[in-house]
């Protein structure tokens, strides 16, 4: 029997993002990956070939009714896993093997919150962040280096209303977080585990359901998917669209880029978004497969999306994740028919399928669905 997935996955040694060669033959070391399968209560292994982005399944940790399992964090050292249980209002800490095996480390640690949802680790790997959807907050942990243990820094800080995805900028610098019911995302300056609210300003006004979202490389933009906004003619048709945002480089604070929001000719309800390493290309992913992968080129000057030719691609994409890894080389997207793989050029963005796409995890992806790359 079929059991739901809200796929997590952290791929060992992969950070999605669009923007790779279809002409090249990628090429890299074999990687790791966890989904989280939250009907059976346990996270999943999952084995990723560097040369042709194939993902095959490996094993699972022992099942545990009522924890739920959602989102992951995985350390930069790839020592320590994190699952955050949604049921259980926990936060499970699994010992990684050299293999990529996992191993659950003692009891797990109380989220601090209420069904606590996404999870994130800054980039210095001191620190654990959850978005606590029924309390309205985010919990902020200290993350032993030896042990893997987590210890609460002060109390969980207040998030608006339904704090959902985190993201934290490449530098440690900010957080952002949305809040999908008020079309908000909520801004924070983090400092020594310390999170701080930037006022004033926060929250700031994205687009209805806004939940996905994506910053480049260099700090400069952030990109946020608003599934349910509508648009203003010629666009009346479609459904969701893209809010983009310059960030201050010294508070945090976002205003809008010129045009935003942006928007595909065709297609709706983009969820999941991803920058690609490169920085030039957004990809924003619908569930399904008609018109379902918006890809748009990004203007390194103010950030302003164009979306590029023959975009949007009809690809089987879904609504749970979109990430790319590191090196550019694969592209994949989470949905309810599994995990859809892709390289893409680097030059148009254009995707190619990867042979054997999409990949099983052994049960359909469900909401709230994450993926983690692991190197």
């Amino acid at each position: 029997m079929l059991v739901a997935l809200v796929a997590v996955v952290i791929l060992a040694g992969l950070s999605l993002s669009c923007g790779n060669s279809s002409s090249k033959t990628p090429t890299g070391p074999n990687h790791k990956a966890y989904v989280t399968l939250p009907d059976r209560g346990s996270v999943l292994l999952l084995n990723i070939d560097g040369a042709t982005g194939a993902i095959t399944m490996g094993s699972q940790t022992p099942q545990v009714e009522g924890t739920t399992p959602t989102g992951l964090a995985l350390l930069p050292s790839k020592k320590f896993l994190y699952a955050v249980n949604s049921f259980a209002n926990t936060i499970s800490i699994f010992n990684v093997a050299s293999d990529g095996t996992l191993t659950l480390s003692g009891t797990p640690t109380q989220a601090g919150g209420s069904s606590p949802n996404a999870a994130v680790i800054d980039p210095s790997g001191k620190y654990l962040l959850v978005t606590n959807n029924s309390t309205n907050d985010v919990s902020v942990f200290s993350i032993d280096s030896g042990s893997g243990a987590l210890s609460p820094v002060g109390l969980p800080v207040p998030a608006n209303t339904d704090p959902s995805e985190i993201l934290i900028t490449p530098s440690g610098k900010f957080v952002y977080v949305t809040n999908p019911t008020i079309g908000m995302v909520t801004a924070f300056s983090f400092l020594n585990g310390v999170l701080t609210e930037v006022k004033p300003g926060s929250p700031f006004s994205s687009g209805d359901g806004a939940f996905g979202l994506a910053v480049d490389g260099s700090e400069r933009f952030l990109y946020v998917a608003n599934p349910s906004a509508s648009n203003l003619p010629p666009f009346s048709s479609t459904r969701g669209n893209i809010s983009g945002f310059n960030i201050d480089s010294v508070t945090g604070a976002l205003t809008p880029i010129l045009g935003s929001p942006f928007t595909s000719t065709v297609g709706s309800l983009p969820t999941a978004i991803t920058v690609d390493p490169s920085g030039r290309f957004v990809y924003a992913v619908t569930p399904g497969s008609s018109f379902a992968i918006w890809c748009f080129a990004i203007s390194p000057t103010n950030g302003q999306l164009t979306a590029v030719t023959s975009s949007p691609f009809s690809l089987t994409a879904g609504g749970l994740f979109a990430l790319i890894d590191p090196s550019g080389n694969y592209f994949y997207i989470g949905g309810q028919a599994g995990i859809a793989g892709y390289t893409y050029d680097p030059s148009t963005g254009v995707p190619t399928v990867i042979t054997g796409s999409p990949f099983s995890t052994g049960t359909p992806p469900t909401p709230p669905g994450k993926m983690v790359l692991s190197e």
